[in-house]
């Protein structure tokens, strides 16, 4: 049963991801898309692992269902390689690395604030 929610909840991650894509970046030269949604999924899943889902009795299907079905296909980590590629194939050495910085470290500082939203930050 767990495959079925964790499917159902990646279609529609699948979904909004591909809506906002071609809704706010339709006419960019930088990935502008991965990034947003990638950054916002990272505050996201540690957000939701560190407070709603502690705050809440939610169970264990759904929080599978959530975060590595919907949050999972949200994001993504192979249209960020496959976009960094083609930004140093195409010469563009500078935003390729800017790339590559802020998806990395945008990341890990979202993931951060997520976990500080949540009241969960340098607790062990």
């Amino acid at each position: 049963m767990v495959y079925l929610f964790v499917g159902l909840a990646g279609t529609l991650g699948a979904i909004l991801r591909y809506a906002i894509g071609i809704t706010f970046f339709t006419h960019s030269t930088f990935p502008f898309t991965t990034l947003f949604i990638n950054l916002i999924g990272s505050f996201l899943l540690a957000w939701l692992t560190t407070n709603l889902f502690k705050r809440i009795s939610v169970s264990p299907l759904l929080v599978s269902a959530i975060g590595t079905g919907f949050v999972g296909s949200f994001t993504t980590f192979s249209t960020l390689s496959v976009e960094t590629v083609t930004l140093l194939k195409d010469g563009e050495l500078l935003l390729g690395i800017i790339y590559i910085f802020v998806s990395i470290f945008g990341g890990l500082l979202m993931s951060r604030i997520g976990f500080k939203v949540s009241g969960e930050a340098g607790k062990s």
